[in-house]
């Protein structure tokens, strides 16, 4: 279960002695009053947590310094409630290595017309003092989101939540470790990418462990907890009685249990947040596991197939990013295409391993054959996906950077019967439209395989973007192919 209310965000008060200890006791107060709201505000999903208000250049630097070693922090908000002279903030910002949000707002607010007076233009200069703060913030070249408003407006606390789950998502890659079973699906391009400038880059690592030692596990795993599991599956899903304990194919189910709770134990004991796995190397598996991941992803880890450990790594952060909102984040791909001109649509979809997160209703636990990979019929759990706005993001290597593609789509409810294709299913169309969409995506080098979100935003994945050092490409609904080549283009001069 991911909490996302035990992080925190530091509320970083900035001023000066300049104005006397009354005033620098009513900032410290308002600035209390405002972190107080915030953190009470249930639209925020992390602890906002206030720090004394920061008044030299030591102040400042020791503050930012315990907010990069507290491990609950995750990252930082200022507010200039006075005139604070940036250059106090140099050497502060030279070492904050968390993610920055700079709110710009004032106490009041409106203007008291019948009583202001200078002791009141004194004390209220977030109008100016802010603008001190973000012209040094801009001339040292750090990235950081802007959010303008009052602080009690509910539209100012939701661009702070996004924020806050964006910089959730990129703090826990920090340290995060991925385990590839095996090694990349052959003769596979998009899927592989530098591992090691990942890790240098995004705080993650990936190792590949061998198929060998996670079999090991899966057969050490005791007929009591896969009774206890089986039991579960029952209570949870529809299933036709052949399936069942008693059953002809329950031995088919009982497999899949079992290598679930081996992986689930090799996950665990090796404080792993995601995986990957191919399905030419599965030596020594009975079958493939679907249901498997399918619920360890529904339980917040990252998956994705084929040896695609970035597409695992993007679905995790998804599922911290979207804890606690309706909908869910999963492991997609685009599967084929409906042309009807009237109605064009993609039909997403993986062979086994889309989770039941994302399901309109119950799903169900089937057993079928599987014409790829040479094992035994895998069980899966089968669904349709709802409808709804929703997009697709795609963390791709170009090389000398990675590249975050984004695809809004609308999701549109299943209305025909299919029979004879037992995996879970969404159909989309994406924005603008059919051609240009899909044509965008693939100039930009787009993968097949996606984290399919029905929670989050473009903002959370362009917050995001802009934490993680990101280059960030959006299709939606103004997209136009000419100027969309052009800024890729652009982006290949900026980025040399």
């Amino acid at each position: 279960m991911i909490d996302l209310k035990k992080l925190q965000v530091w509320f970083v008060t900035g001023t000066q002695h300049l104005y006397g200890e009354e005033t620098l006791k009513q900032v410290a107060e308002h600035a209390r009053q405002v972190a107080d709201a915030l953190n009470q505000n249930k639209s925020i999903s992390v602890s906002v947590i206030y720090k004394p208000i920061v008044k030299t250049t030591e102040e400042i630097f020791e503050t930012l310094q315990q907010a990069n070693i507290d491990e609950n922090c995750i990252g930082v908000m200022t507010w200039m409630h006075t005139f604070s002279p940036a250059k106090m903030w140099v050497r502060g910002l030279n070492v904050l290595q968390k993610p920055l949000l700079h709110l710009h707002t004032q106490f009041n607010r409106d203007i008291p017309w019948s009583t202001i007076d200078m002791d009141f233009m004194n004390l209220n200069q977030s109008a100016h003092g802010d603008r001190e703060f973000g012209f040094m913030v801009s001339r040292m070249r750090k990235d950081r989101k802007v959010v303008v408003g009052h602080w009690q407006d509910e539209e100012v606390a939701k661009q702070i939540d996004t924020w806050c789950r964006a910089a959730a998502g990129w703090h826990d890659w920090q340290g995060a470790k991925f385990a590839r079973f095996g090694d990349n699906m052959r003769f596979v391009a998009v899927t592989d990418g530098d591992k090691v400038e990942a890790e240098m880059k995004f705080g993650f690592s990936v190792n590949t462990y061998g198929i060998g030692d996670l079999v090991a596990v899966i057969n050490e795993i005791d007929d009591e907890s896969i009774s206890k599991l089986l039991k579960e599956y029952e209570e949870t899903y529809e299933m036709d009685d052949d399936l069942k304990a008693g059953g002809a194919r329950h031995s088919s189910v009982y497999e899949a249990a079992k290598i679930e709770l081996g992986l689930r134990k090799f996950l665990e004991d090796g404080d792993f947040k995601g995986f990957s796995d191919t399905f030419e190397d599965l030596h020594g598996m009975i079958q493939l596991p679907g249901i498997a991941a399918q619920r360890l992803m529904a339980d917040g880890y990252g998956f994705a197939g084929e040896g695609d450990w970035k597409t695992a790594a993007l679905v995790r952060a998804c599922k911290v990013m979207g804890a606690g909102l309706a909908g869910g984040n999963a492991f997609m791909e685009d599967y084929t295409y409906h042309f009807d001109p009237a109605n064009a649509m993609v039909l997403g979809s993986h062979m086994l391993e889309v989770d039941a997160s994302l399901a309109a209703g119950k799903a169900s636990l089937e057993v079928h054959p599987l014409g790829i990979g040479g094992k035994a019929d895998p069980a899966r759990l089968v669904f349709n996906v709802g409808g709804g706005d929703a997009l697709n993001a795609s963390l791709i290597d170009m090389g000398n950077r990675f590249r975050l593609l984004v695809n809004e789509v609308k999701a549109v409810e299943v209305e025909n019967d299919l029979p004879n294709l037992p995996v879970a299913r969404v159909l989309w169309k994406p924005l603008p439209d059919m051609k240009t969409g899909c044509a965008a995506w693939i100039y930009a080098g787009g993968a097949h395989h996606t984290a399919y979100s029905q929670n989050l935003t473009t903002e959370h994945l362009l917050d995001f973007a802009n934490i993680a050092g990101l280059e960030y490409v959006n299709i939606g609904a103004d997209t136009k192919i000419n100027q969309f080549r052009n800024e890729l283009h652009w982006n290949e001069v900026f980025y040399k």
